[in-house]
């Protein structure tokens, strides 16, 4: 009977780390990586700060937000992993939308998927190579500063069909106003 229980219990582990599409995308609690994956279509593994590296040769990049594309965090002292998350709307040419795992916490605990959050392009040059994030316990945005790798396209290099986003990569009413007023306070 302990044995069975064993054989059961693992694949149930195995799936609980990683989002399944059979259920909401935005009830997901774990790691940024695996929800990026899952949310973005884009198949790439390890840290989230090693994304750009290894998106070389098999994913399109670029330092220009597109949806659908993946915004890869460098690694930092607060961000030891680095972070990646998914843009979900663009509001304008310093401002977008992500959809991203384990950032803000929820009920005291971090993990939670948050849909639509505000993402603003500080860089002296409006070149997308450091950002803030809209942080929930702070309700607004963020006072760190996040250098940015950039940007990966959901576009394979060979020529491959783009994988499918999730459909609840964005909500049906984002707060645009609310963006912008995070953004240009």
């Amino acid at each position: 009977m302990r044995v069975v229980f064993r054989l059961l219990a693992f694949p149930a582990a195995l799936f609980a780390a990683v989002p399944l599409h059979a259920g909401s995308l935005l009830n997901y609690v774990g790691e940024c990586v695996p929800f990026a994956r899952a949310a973005s279509g884009i198949q790439i593994y390890g840290d989230a700060w090693t994304w750009w590296d290894k998106a070389a040769g098999h994913y399109r990049r670029g330092e220009s937000p597109r949806v659908g594309s993946v915004v890869v965090f460098s690694r930092t002292a607060r961000l030891p992993y680095g972070h990646v998350a998914v843009i979900s709307r663009i509001v304008d040419p310093r401002v977008v939308m992500v959809t991203h795992a384990n950032w803000s916490r929820q009920n005291g605990e971090r993990g939670h998927a948050e849909q639509d959050v505000t993402l603003t392009d500080v860089s002296p040059d409006n070149d997308w190579s450091e950002v803030r994030v809209w942080y929930r316990d702070m309700v607004g945005l963020g006072g760190t500063t996040y250098p940015i790798s950039g940007f990966i396209y959901s576009t394979p290099v060979d020529g491959a069909p783009p994988p499918h986003a999730a459909p609840e990569l964005t909500g049906r009413d984002p707060d645009y106003v609310g963006a912008l007023i995070d953004a240009y306070r």
